[in-house]
């Protein structure tokens, strides 16, 4: 046990609560001088308890506990001047590693305004703050390494894409030849998408930014002529989660890629809009062009791999395919009645 103060001025029941305390107290006078200490107190820094009492904080220990920063908070919390709430320290002994503390003081009130009392609190931190740090340092490792697939899986994707294109060149078949040029364009969108997710982070995507780049990159693989076709994205503020992105990207890239080869037959000029808006839990995906229009077999074909039918029942939304007058509107809707996996604005 601690050692205990003789002086029948204080208060036998206040020396008992605090020898007793199974967290590490100081009971002390207005000078820093210790009255009493708890066990918890003296097992955590390996103090006799024999060697404490009627000592200045300063002097307890080996002297570990000079500090003058310290020292002077504590003086000036008994003359009321001060408050040390979840105050920091290091304390520092030879040959033994620096432990971290947080220390938590008061004024005690005995009804004897002529003298002043200190309860000191004193938390040892060093492994709570080692574990942190440790979290710390796994989190920021996760974060390097995603960013690192994402660069490889988009340089992969690019090699991909090549070869599919210089497969294309070589074969004699018309039709073999368009299924290779909508695998390459396809496969170059994914590799935008994951492009910008490395760029933005895993977490939230700003839809603005990311549909104007993967547009972009779209219109860079696929229009040849850009004075004859264009690609134009609206979208408000809306940012929702990245894998929520990603089905919202594909949605978008199916429909666009749809749009270029149907809308527009005979080097047709023509404009393709891409527009995104929220509203709490609400949003409408629409992609829009002002080509020929749609009849229900080339709307059947456009939407025919059930990409998009597949992702749309994945965010739970619906479908619609309208006629722009001129040509085609296609929307997904998705209302507030239904709140799982929505992509709500941030």
């Amino acid at each position: 046990m601690a050692s205990v103060s003789a002086s029948h001025l204080e208060a036998a029941s206040t020396l008992a609560v605090v020898v007793s305390s199974n967290e590490p107290l100081l009971f002390l006078t207005d000078d820093l001088r210790v009255i009493v200490v708890s066990a918890s107190f003296c097992r955590t820094f390996q103090i006799d308890p024999a060697t404490v009492s009627g000592k200045l904080l300063s002097e307890i220990g080996a002297g570990e506990w000079d500090m003058p920063k310290l020292n002077s908070l504590l003086q000036a919390t008994a003359a009321g001047s001060a408050q040390i709430e979840a105050y920091e320290i290091d304390l520092k002994r030879a040959g033994q590693k620096i432990r971290q503390l947080v220390v938590n003081a008061r004024v005690l009130e005995d009804g004897d305004p002529d003298r002043t009392r200190l309860l000191v609190a004193v938390a040892d931190v060093t492994d709570a703050r080692a574990d942190a740090r440790q979290k710390d340092d796994l989190i920021r490792d996760k974060a390097i390494l995603m960013q690192e697939v994402q660069h490889r899986v988009a340089n992969s994707l690019q090699i991909i894409a090549s070869v599919l294109m210089q497969s294309a060149r070589r074969v004699q078949s018309e039709e073999a030849r368009g299924h290779l040029h909508d695998a390459h364009n396809r496969v170059m969108s994914i590799a935008a998408v994951q492009r910008h997710l490395a760029k933005s982070g895993v977490e939230n995507v700003s839809l603005q930014t990311y549909f104007t780049q993967l547009s972009d990159s779209l219109g860079a693989s696929m229009i040849s002529d850009k004075d004859r076709l264009s690609i134009v994205v609206s979208v408000d503020d809306s940012v929702v989660k990245s894998d929520i992105s990603i089905s919202l990207g594909l949605i978008v890239t199916e429909l666009v890629i749809n749009a270029l080869k149907h809308a527009f037959p005979q080097e047709r000029s023509g404009k393709i809009s891409v527009d995104y808006r929220s509203h709490g839990q609400e949003w409408t995906l629409s992609v829009r062009d002002d080509g020929v229009g749609m009849g229900d077999s080339a709307a059947k074909a456009g939407l025919g791999t059930g990409i998009v039918e597949a992702l749309a029942r994945n965010l739970q939304s619906d479908i619609s395919v309208t006629d722009a007058n001129p040509g085609t509107l296609v929307s997904v809707t998705h209302l507030a009645d239904v709140i799982d996996n929505v992509p709500a604005a941030a």
